[in-house]
């Protein structure tokens, strides 16, 4: 006759009934931990890694950014991760520059980026905005859009071109926050950044 362990007194328990009882309390334990970071992780944060040089000085190829995704309101300065189908055939980070019916205006001569007739104060670029990618400016982002660049200006291709264009709030992923780990430029092995570093800005 078999009598259901957990229907046992504590008197009665054996010894084995006690490793399998603990076997049991901590596969739960772990059980409940792997799914609560795996929603974390689906619904909340994300590791993603950088290919390419667009996003220099601010990220470089091979850093490895901590992305919110429960940021879902896009607004001007926020690096973001996009997935809007576009003519790479991959995701791309790029930095929004204006929002829904804002309006853009480039001088490619200056390399000065205006929104609604305001000077931008970049400070996270790598180069003035002096590439002209085909797009025609002035021009009004669409409802439900956004206005995207890489702060590498001369070696990013984003909204200026029709390759990628307006990007769909749809598809923007998440928000990166940090910058977790990087590649050393001296060895070129991967690196833990400090944690005063892992901010985006």
């Amino acid at each position: 006759m078999i009598k259901d362990i957990s229907k046992k007194t504590k008197s009665e328990l054996t010894f084995k009934d006690k490793i399998i009882l603990n076997v049991y309390d901590i596969a739960s334990v772990l059980a409940v931990a792997v799914v609560t970071i795996m929603i974390i992780f689906t619904f909340i944060f994300r590791v993603v890694g950088v290919e390419g040089t667009s996003m220099v000085p601010t990220l470089h190829d091979e850093d490895y950014l901590i992305v919110s995704a429960y940021d879902k309101d896009p607004s001007y300065g926020q690096v973001v991760i996009i997935t809007q189908p576009n003519a790479f055939d991959e995701p791309i980070v790029k930095r929004i520059i204006a929002t829904e019916n804002q309006v853009v205006d480039i001088n490619f001569a200056t390399g000065d980026v205006f929104v609604d007739g305001i000077l931008l104060n970049e400070p996270y670029i790598n180069n003035p905005t002096t590439n002209n990618e085909g797009i025609s400016f002035p021009l009004t982002v669409p409802e439900n859009h956004v206005f995207v660049m890489g702060d590498n200006r001369q070696g990013s291709t984003d909204s200026r071109s029709d390759k990628v264009g307006f990007i769909h709030e749809d598809y923007i992923l998440g928000v990166a926050k940090y910058k977790v780990f990087s590649v050393d430029e001296t060895t070129g092995q991967m690196k833990f950044n400090p944690v005063s570093e892992w901010k985006i800005h």
